[in-house]
């Protein structure tokens, strides 16, 4: 048997590493060649230098261009296993994301970032409460961060929760801290059920200005650092449908 494995093997290399003398070598393609070759891996991470020049109004833009790219499914290649030990002596992200618990938003791919780009928090709803708020001034007072963006998203089960008054465990006391969101959105004209998309939509829309609004009022730390334009606390709107993320 092994040696018919053998056979079958040299057989194989032979054939395909072998051509008939009369057959011409074909020109190379170069944009054959061009086309792909996989992008230049970013093994490097950002630095505190780095960092320091980079203005809010930049990492926003950073994260705009970055979601495009996700969009058309042009990701960044990135060597993960050097970055890792790269990133082992320090931290210094570009921004905050305040994002929802939800398993369908990846949230450094949606933005195209690497190990060390991004402080990640995740709570149902993305509303802001002491913790996160902690864990924001770590992210901007103490280490950096120029952003906090909050990202709501589209057919969002706990928005829906707190529409219809769920009860449930713990998640009653969750979905309290989101129906703030719920009374301001009573002048919607149209039926105001978690079953209507545009409802639903308009509800976690103002559930992200809320959070904004809430985060410069819970925390003085972060509201001087926005007064004094060292940060931006913006939010913005992520389309499961498509992957892309809206600036509000």
């Amino acid at each position: 048997m092994y040696a018919c494995l053998s056979l079958l093997t040299v057989t194989t290399i032979f054939s395909c590493n072998s051509q008939p003398a009369s057959e011409e070598k074909k020109p190379t393609d170069t944009a054959t060649i061009a086309s792909t070759t996989p992008a230049p891996l970013r093994e490097k991470v950002l630095t505190a230098e780095e960092q320091a020049a980079l203005t809010p109004d930049i990492v926003i833009q950073s994260l705009k261009d970055g979601n495009k790219r996700f969009v058309s499914s042009n990701l960044t290649s990135r060597d993960h296993s050097s970055m890792v030990r790269n990133a082992a002596a320090g931290q210094y992200p570009k921004a905050v994301i305040l994002s929802c618990l939800d398993s369908r938003i990846p949230v450094e791919d949606v933005f195209d970032k690497g190990i060390g780009d991004l402080f990640v928090g995740r709570v149902a709803g993305n509303f802001v409460n002491e913790d996160l708020l902690g864990s924001m001034e770590f992210g901007c007072k103490v280490s950096g961060a120029k952003v906090i963006l909050v990202l709501g998203h589209k057919s969002c089960g706990a928005i829906k929760g707190a529409i219809d008054n769920v009860k449930l465990g713990n998640i009653t006391a969750m979905l309290a801290k989101i129906k703030p969101a719920v009374d301001k959105s009573q002048d919607f004209t149209g039926e105001k059920t978690s079953k209507n998309d545009a409802y639903v939509e308009y509800v976690a829309k103002n559930n992200i200005l809320l959070t904004i609004e809430a985060i410069k009022k819970g925390s003085p730390v972060l509201k001087e650092m926005v007064d004094k334009g060292e940060i931006k606390i913006v939010g913005a709107y992520y389309d499961i449908n498509t992957g892309a993320v809206i600036f509000l």
